[in-house]
């Protein structure tokens, strides 16, 4: 539905803005000189979790993640909360706590905020980065022979839901509040690491000259709410490639799997399947659990990335370096139909 709508609205139409909302890219990228741009970003959602301190550092994580995506490093956010007015207030202050914690984990100053009445309690954050105006990471520009290399195991939604009905184990919630609460900020970073030794490498002249490339990391997207499967779509699409998945090769948090044999599929899985219709095609082999986990909206879930080949093992040792999970999930080919394939 929203994809519609931004489909008829005008284009921003200032030159310093680097990235707007045209490729669904992660954040808004804002030129001000040309050694500096600022990365803008605002997500909020309803309590996931039942700790309103965990859910606090949830939120933060989540909004600080779509930075981090577009390669840059947060510096300030804006709270925004929707509280019920029946709700206790030691209740808020906890859920700002975890909050303050995430964002001080980060390096990021709460400045201040909004917040109203609401019947549903909500909360989130507006944030701001800082990143070099040639140095942004979009959700384009994937490259066939790339690798697609991802940072978190899947299954935050199918969890989430299973918890509603007081279904979630104790070892499947307690991982999956974990990897929420967990920034991308070392992912990013490692990857960053990367990028730098790339650059010094191309300096050095120990790149081919015939190659002329200028970057490593191709494309960057975090996984949320439209899961792995929408979020590769996006990416495809706006690179004009094709995605192959290596269904064996894709990390499930603990219990995901059982809680889509169980049926707790939340509504946004549902949608995002009904949305792919037509972009996604799976071999007779991916078992139907695999399928609603590759569907399932995260909360604030890992980053996806596409890199040259011939970088992603250092990419792998640079993750593993700082103990972020990196896995190669799949490949980039010439664009083909359908867009999507899984194995």
């Amino acid at each position: 539905m929203l994809d519609a709508v931004l489909s008829r609205l005008p284009r921003p139409t200032d030159p310093n803005v680097l990235v707007g909302y045209e490729t669904s890219d992660d954040a808004g990228v804002y030129l001000l000189t040309p050694e500096l741009a600022i990365v803008q970003t605002v997500d909020f959602f309803t309590p996931i979790v039942d700790d309103p301190y965990q859910f606090g550092a949830i939120a933060a994580a989540n909004s600080l993640s779509d930075v981090y995506a577009m390669g840059g490093r947060p510096i300030s956010a804006l709270s925004i909360v929707g509280f019920p007015p029946a709700c206790d207030t030691a209740v808020m202050e906890q859920i700002l706590r975890g909050g303050l914690s995430k964002m001080e984990e980060a390096g990021c100053s709460v400045v201040g905020g909004h917040s109203i009445r609401d019947d549903d309690l909500k909360f989130g954050y507006a944030v701001t980065g800082v990143i070099h105006p040639q140095r942004v990471w979009r959700n384009v520009g994937a490259q066939p022979s790339d690798k697609l290399i991802f940072t978190k195991a899947l299954g935050t939604g199918l969890i989430s839901t299973a918890l509603k009905s007081g279904k979630a184990a104790d070892e499947s919630l307690a991982a999956s509040t974990a990897s929420m609460m967990r920034l991308n900020k070392d992912a990013a970073e490692a990857l960053l690491d990367v990028e730098a030794a790339f650059r010094r490498a191309e300096d050095a002249g120990l790149k081919a000259a015939a190659t002329k490339v200028t970057s490593a990391i191709h494309a960057v997207t975090d996984v949320t709410g439209f899961g792995l499967l929408g979020h590769a779509k996006e990416m495809a699409a706006g690179s004009k490639v094709s995605f192959e998945f290596d269904h064996a090769k894709i990390p499930a948090l603990p219990g995901a799997l059982d809680a889509a044999r169980a049926g707790f599929l939340a509504g946004g899985l549902k949608n995002n399947r009904e949305w792919l219709k037509g972009c996604v095609e799976f071999a007779a082999g991916v078992p139907e659990e695999v399928r609603c986990l590759l569907f399932d909206p995260q909360t604030s879930g890992g980053l996806l990335v596409a890199i040259a080949a011939e970088r992603a093992d250092a990419a792998l040792a640079a993750l593993a370096k700082r103990r972020v999970l990196g896995q190669i999930i799949g490949a980039v080919l010439v664009k083909r139909a359908p867009l999507i394939r899984v194995v």
